[in-house]
């Protein structure tokens, strides 16, 4: 569509952000002494809220970017840049594992926590403007002083951020969810609600937090987590660099199978709740 950000667009956009591929953050220097007691999730806020402060200020000739003041008025307002071509760009962050530092490890793999929050939406979010701007990065040993570790960032993406929107919302209507408020509530099925669809009863417009509420919608508190956006090119970029399970990559079908069974765990844990 001619009123939507190309993949031209963002090819541009891409290469001249690609500087930043390298960049090391020194500001947040952990001692290699020290690094083993830290797990990802830890210093995971901490490194976002440093990128997203210090990159449009890094001394990178044609950079073009700014802090945006963020239209959403919030403390994290959306979206987080403006570029000199005018287009928009929201910062996402995904950590990925160094296999080289040794620092604490979840029992099991975990699922990436960036997400794109019910905060953006079709009502704020400018179809030929907006991109989401992913930032892979991992924490490595600084190459000027061999006793810290450093955040790096080792790869970047841009996507259209409607294709995303829409992408992710599809994802909750399609498995008979819905929006409550204007767009101010994202909800999936309960158990009750989905055996109401079985029967054919007419759902009840009210929702609830938690299974145990008993109500037809649950508040989807997983709602635009990356991994759970059914966007190929998102799925193959994030595929890169998922922790090490014994695969190498994996497919959209993979990732899509993965994803209910992930639904279906957690609808069965605030069951137990």
């Amino acid at each position: 569509m001619s009123n939507r950000i190309s993949s031209s667009d963002l090819a541009e956009l891409k290469e001249q952000l690609k500087p930043l591929i390298g960049q090391r953050f020194r500001s947040l220097s952990l001692p290699i002494v020290a690094i083993a007691a830290f797990e990802p999730s830890q210093v995971g806020t901490i490194v976002g809220a440093l990128m997203d402060a210090l990159i449009p200020h890094l001394d990178i000739k044609g950079l073009g970017l700014e802090k945006h003041e963020g239209i959403l008025g919030e403390r994290e307002g959306y979206p987080d840049y403006r570029h000199e071509s005018g287009k928009r760009l929201e910062l996402k962050l995904l950590y990925v594992d160094n296999p080289d530092l040794k620092m604490k490890k979840p029992p099991t793999p975990r699922e990436p926590s960036a997400r794109l929050t019910q905060k953006v939406t079709v009502k704020n979010v400018d179809p030929e403007l907006d991109a989401m701007l992913l930032i892979a990065y991992r924490i490595e040993v600084d190459d000027l002083n061999q006793d810290a570790a450093v955040p790096r960032i080792i790869d970047l993406e841009l996507f259209s951020m409607i294709e995303l929107v829409e992408a992710r919302d599809k994802r909750m209507t399609d498995g008979g969810g819905r929006w409550f408020g204007n767009y101010e509530t994202p909800t999936v099925l309960s158990r009750i609600g989905q055996e109401k669809v079985s029967r054919g009863i007419a759902l009840d417009s009210v929702y609830g937090r938690k299974e145990s509420e008993g109500k037809d919608f649950n508040e989807d508190t997983n709602f635009g987590k990356l991994k759970r956006i059914p966007h190929p090119k998102l799925q193959e970029f994030l595929a890169k660099y998922r922790l090490a399970t014994g695969t190498d990559q994996i497919s959209l079908d993979t990732t899509v199978d993965e994803l209910i069974e992930i639904d279906e765990n957690e609808l069965q844990d605030e069951e137990r709740d």
